[in-house]
């Protein structure tokens, strides 16, 4: 017999037919109801036992935890709460789970807790909701470019080049410690390495994906990267996924187009194809808050700000707009803000979450950024009125509760402006000759953005650290599993 999942049989009229179905127990009620789950869905199958035609020994190792394979009739469900039960005829256990030693019982277990135990923590209805909808938007994201004509392009994990030009990066060697050759003025001779130069993990597929997107027009990439910041937040990763969309003849506008009817068809996949897990997470977190402080809970629900998301246009505006709204605001004249507003300095967390949050209360875009506090790479503007300084046709997108989730740009596509910049910026020209090369043949203005992928999928669940959105998490000091 062909074994369903629970998601399946949920979508068959219960008349008495018999099914097979295998999965792992939650609870086990009076000796007489199993809520069995098998991942394919946030709801548990009750299986009715009669206990009196079972072996008591059976009995016992139906436990939280184990898993077992079950045959049945589907029937119309005499209780509350479900549609159908499965009244078992027969019972095995395909593995046992001891409940003196296992870990995730069924109770409220605290995120650290779980984190410890991330090997196990999918069991549990939150992490399995949460990875079903981190799924959901990985295929979506797929299904988006590919529906509008872009070209997904595998951009390299290893990398002699920083995208970033920050430097931090984690190095990539088969030298032994402490035994790398010396060169005659005691520096690593990386050219008896294994790739013959200085490689790291990559920080970016930016720079590929150009180079996709000037013969192929529109590409993506979409893959893992690497950030050896020692930035021990709830917001950073040390490996963490990036989406990365690169348009040939794009400017900034058509870039900040692209990117907010990219973040809404996320947004609306999800509500569409995991509304139970979204209502799941919505309650949990209602339930969560409910104790705290009206200050500290959240204005709107989730399920409530992912649909304001979706209705409701981002706001748009300069970075010169930016900081006048945060000069102007009550927490800036109260002293409040930890980190100092001023034209030419950096938005932090606290700002972009102002502008959000408080100001605007919607999703914000924020472009023209000055010069001095971005990439090398970003197109250099024309001097614009009100303005203390150059900026270059950048864009970041803001959201409540997180703050950035999108970096990007209209590219400098214009060879003495690039290669001014870089030496400006101490940027190496003879490792990014190639990169040249794309201004050198047929240059042309393109455009694209980088989408922290974990950053969307805390944003759309609700968590609050997103080392809880992606399966094992890696940070400073930690890479278990």
């Amino acid at each position: 017999m062909a074994r369903l999942t629970i998601q399946e049989i949920f979508a068959l009229e219960p008349r008495g037919q018999e099914i097979s179905i295998k999965g792992w127990v939650r609870t086990f009620r009076a000796n007489r109801f199993i809520a069995l789950n098998d991942g394919s869905t946030l709801n548990n199958l009750q299986v009715v036992v009669d206990f009196e035609q079972l072996d008591e020994a059976l009995l016992k190792r139906i436990n939280t935890g184990a898993a077992i394979a079950v045959v049945g009739l589907l029937v119309p469900s005499q209780g509350k709460g479900q549609a159908q039960d499965l009244v078992a005829t027969a019972i095995e256990i395909l593995g046992d789970c001891d409940p003196a030693v296992y870990p995730i019982q069924p109770k409220d277990h605290s995120p650290e807790f779980l984190r410890e135990h991330a090997h196990l923590r999918f069991r549990t209805q939150t992490f399995g909701a949460v990875f079903r909808i981190r799924h959901s938007v990985a295929y979506a994201i797929h299904q988006y470019y590919h529906e509008r004509g872009y070209f997904y392009l595998h951009a390299p994990i290893i990398t002699g080049s920083d995208a970033e030009g920050a430097g931090e990066m984690f190095r990539v060697t088969t030298f032994e410690p402490n035994k790398a050759p010396l060169t005659e003025d005691g520096q690593v001779d990386f050219k008896q390495d294994f790739f013959g130069k200085a490689t790291n993990l990559t920080v970016s597929g930016q720079l590929q994906a150009e180079a996709g997107a000037m013969a192929l027009g529109k590409v993506y990439t979409f893959g893992p990267t690497f950030r050896a910041e020692n930035s021990n937040t709830k917001r950073h990763l040390a490996e963490f996924w990036m989406i990365e969309p690169e348009v040939a003849f794009n400017d900034i506008d058509d870039n900040m187009e692209l990117v907010e009817d990219f973040l809404k068809y996320l947004i609306n996949f999800v509500l569409v194809h995991n509304a139970d897990d979204v209502a799941f997470l919505d309650a949990r977190i209602s339930e969560k808050e409910r104790n705290l402080p009206a200050k500290d809970r959240r204005e709107q629900g989730l399920l409530d700000t992912l649909k304001f998301c979706v209705e409701n246009d981002f706001a748009r505006i300069t970075y010169t707009e930016a900081v006048d709204i945060l000069l102007n605001s009550k927490p800036y004249k109260d002293k409040k803000f930890e980190y100092p507003v001023s034209w030419g300095t950096d938005l932090q967390s606290e700002h972009e979450r102002y502008l959000v949050e408080k100001h605007f209360k919607k999703p914000v875009i924020v472009r023209n950024y000055p010069k001095a506090i971005k990439a090398f790479y970003m197109k250099q503007n024309d001097p614009q009125p009100g303005e203390l300084g150059p900026t270059v046709a950048a864009m970041d997108v803001l959201f409540p509760g997180i703050g950035e989730v999108v970096g990007g740009s209209e590219r400098e596509y214009r060879l003495d402006r690039l290669k001014a910049r870089m030496e400006e910026a101490g940027v190496d020209q003879h490792e990014l000759d190639w990169y040249l090369d794309l201004r050198k043949f047929g240059t042309a203005p393109h455009a694209g953005f980088g989408l922290g992928f974990e950053r969307i999928v805390l944003f759309i669940t609700g968590r609050d650290n997103i080392r809880d959105v992606i399966p094992f998490p890696r940070a400073p000091k930690q890479a278990e599993f």
